[in-house]
């Protein structure tokens, strides 16, 4: 039974009868983890300053010249941002840090920020994907991670990530969330990661200055492996391309559909031959399920349509319609 002159157990420094005493009892993580997304979002919002935009212009040309051919110019400066922010001009982060160590008052949140330094870089495989956290292999330290999720948006095991991080201000010091942005690398990409990771294990170096140095040289070797951007294989893209460009030809959209099969794609990995028997299984479960306006097609003609057999079509129709029934019962 918390007193009401006891200390306020979120966390604030203040007397529970003055802070929380009367309102739902938040949990201290909650309104730390809160206030801990506030204090990075303010980052974003309020860096770089006018006086260090010549600097990070300068910085992200050094980006666009090799990759500006692969990849589109918002992705890079995006990533440029982050290794300026994190690997070019530690100090802006630092004094950062240190301006919300003197206006910030809740010990909790000030016991995390001491430990806020420069952020580290996380070049990591997912091993296990939970609901609040993901098991993070980081492939540069030999360690075992958990990184703090930012969406419910499904994440298969064994895709390679990459972000910067930060203490999570969990008690163990290997629970992180992510600074910068999350990237998420598709699986028919782990040979380029493979091969990077046996670079730097044959040179005697910090693997924070082996990033700094060597970054863009894995953005080129990706890109060099048909990377673009995307989150999804090959396959993947294939089968969300067709049943994008059949619904487009028949004047029908569905941002529902395309959604749903997304996620089917990430979470179930079905193991078909070819795209088209996915893409024709969605079409049929869109439109029986009245996602978008009826074409009333017969399983026949949507097959035909897409050059496959109906027993292939229904296969992924009702592998579908399985993953739809447990996601509504999650």
């Amino acid at each position: 039974m918390i007193g009401r002159n006891d200390p306020c157990p979120c966390g604030s420094g203040k007397k529970y009868k003055k802070c929380c005493a009367g309102k739902e009892q938040p949990t201290v993580e909650i309104v730390q983890a809160e206030e801990l997304e506030r204090i990075l979002q303010s980052f974003y919002d309020e860096y770089p300053k006018q006086k260090d935009f010549g600097d990070y212009r300068q910085f992200a040309t050094q980006w666009k010249l090799p990759l500006s051919s692969s990849y589109s110019e918002e992705m890079i400066e995006a990533i440029a941002l982050d290794e300026f922010f994190f690997h070019e001009r530690t100090d802006i982060w630092e004094d950062f840090v240190r301006k919300q160590l003197k206006k910030t008052v809740r010990p909790s949140v000030i016991s995390v920020l001491e430990k806020w330094s420069t952020p580290q870089t996380l070049l990591g495989q997912v091993v296990e994907a939970e609901s609040s956290y993901l098991t993070v292999y980081d492939r540069l330290n030999n360690r075992t991670v958990r990184l703090r999720r930012e969406s419910e948006k499904p994440v298969p095991v064994d895709v390679h990530l990459w972000c910067f991080t930060l203490p999570d201000g969990a008690e163990d010091p290997d629970t992180l969330l992510a600074v910068s942005t999350l990237i998420f690398f598709p699986v028919d990409q782990s040979a380029v990661f493979d091969e990077f990771v046996t670079e730097f294990a044959n040179v005697d170096k910090d693997s924070e200055e082996y990033m700094k140095n060597h970054a863009v040289d894995l953005w080129e070797k990706l890109a060099a492996n048909g990377y673009e951007g995307e989150e999804f294989t090959d396959f993947e893209q294939g089968v969300l391309a067709r049943v994008a460009t059949f619904l487009e030809a028949n004047d029908r959209e569905s941002n529902q559909l395309l959604e749903l099969i997304e996620d089917y794609l990430v979470e179930e990995q079905p193991n078909a031959r070819k795209d088209v028997a996915i893409a024709a299984g969605a079409i049929r479960y869109g439109q029986e399920y009245n996602l978008f306006e009826t074409l009333e097609l017969t399983v026949k003609a949507i097959a035909d349509e897409f050059e496959v057999s109906p027993s292939s079509l229904n296969r992924y129709y009702n592998g579908i319609i399985e993953y739809a029934k447990m996601k509504t019962n999650v």
